[in-house]
C-alpha cells in the first residue's frame, strides 16, 4: 500500500504516515501538473482525511499514472516523491464553482478562493476577491506607456471602462461589468455587498477571464495539436 507523509488534521500529529486507499485525478493544469484527492488514514490517531494533492514534477508518465484512478495506492511507494501536499479537503470544497481553464496560477488561486468564500455565504470577502482577480486581469492590459491616467490605473471602477472605449475588452460584456460602480463607492469597500452582488461579480469575472485566457488557450492548443497532426503525418 502507497504511504503519505504530512500533519495530521484529525490529532495534530506531526509528519505522521498515513496509509493511501484512494486517489481520484481532479484536474490537469499546464498539460502536465495533475491534481488529485488523495484518501487517507492517519496511523496514528487512525481516522481518515482527504488531501488535495498535485504532481511534483513534469513527467508525461507520471501525469499518465497520476489520471488513472487508483493506479498508484496498491504499489508500495511514497507518494511524497510524486506530489506536494497542497491543502485538506473540508466542507468548504463542496458545491463550488470551478474558475475558467488556463489561467495563471496566481489569478486561479483568487478565483478559488472566492469562489469558496461565494459557497460559503461570505458576499464581501467573494467580492474583494472576484475584484481582486479583475484587478490582476485587466492590469495586464495596460499601455506600458502613455494612456491612461494614473488615477485609472490605479482604479479597478474606472479601468473598466477605459478598456471597453478602447476596445480592450469584448463590448459584449460591458453590460455585465455594470455590477462594478466607480469611484471605490461600492459594497466591496462599505462591506454591504449582498448575495446578488457578489453572484453578479462571479458572473462578470468568469466571463472574463475565459474570454481572456481560456479561448485564446484553447485555439493554442487546437493549433499545436494541428501541427503535431501534419508533423506525424
Amino acid at each position: 500500500m502507497a504511504t503519505f507523509v504530512s500533519d495530521c488534521s484529525r490529532c495534530g500529529a506531526k509528519r505522521i504516515n498515513f496509509d493511501c486507499y484512494s486517489i481520484i485525478p481532479i484536474e490537469v493544469r499546464y498539460r502536465w501538473k495533475a491534481y488529485c484527492e488523495l484518501f487517507s488514514v492517519c496511523r496514528a490517531c487512525h481516522r481518515s482525511t482527504i488531501f488535495l494533492v498535485s504532481q511534483s514534477k513534469s513527467d508525461d508518465g507520471m501525469t499518465q499514472t497520476l489520471t488513472k484512478e487508483n493506479a498508484v495506492t496498491a504499489i508500495d511507494i511514497s507518494l511524497n516523491d510524486l506530489v506536494d501536499f497542497e491543502r485538506v479537503i473540508t466542507n468548504l470544497d463542496r458545491n463550488t464553482n470551478k474558475p475558467p481553464e488556463h489561467l495563471p496560477e496566481s489569478i486561479n488561486d483568487v478565483v478559488v478562493e472566492a469562489n469558496k468564500c461565494l459557497s460559503a455565504q461570505c458576499w464581501n470577502a467573494a467580492g474583494a476577491m472576484y475584484r481582486l482577480a479583475l484587478d490582476l486581469s485587466t492590469k495586464e492590459l495596460l499601455p506600458d506607456q502613455g494612456e491612461p491616467a494614473a488615477k485609472v490605473r490605479r482604479n479597478l471602477g474606472l479601468r473598466l471602462p477605459w478598456l471597453f472605449d478602447k476596445g480592450l475588452l469584448p463590448a459584449d460584456l460591458k453590460s455585465l461589468a455594470e455590477c462594478l460602480q466607480q469611484d471605490g463607492n461600492d459594497g466591496a469597500h462599505d462591506g454591504t455587498l449582498q448575495k446578488e452582488d457578489a453572484e453578479d461579480l462571479h458572473d462578470f469575472t468568469f466571463e472574463l477571464l475565459r474570454r481572456l485566457y481560456t479561448e485564446p488557450a484553447r485555439v493554442r492548443i487546437a493549433n499545436d495539436r494541428r501541427i503535431e497532426r501534419r508533423n506525424s503525418g
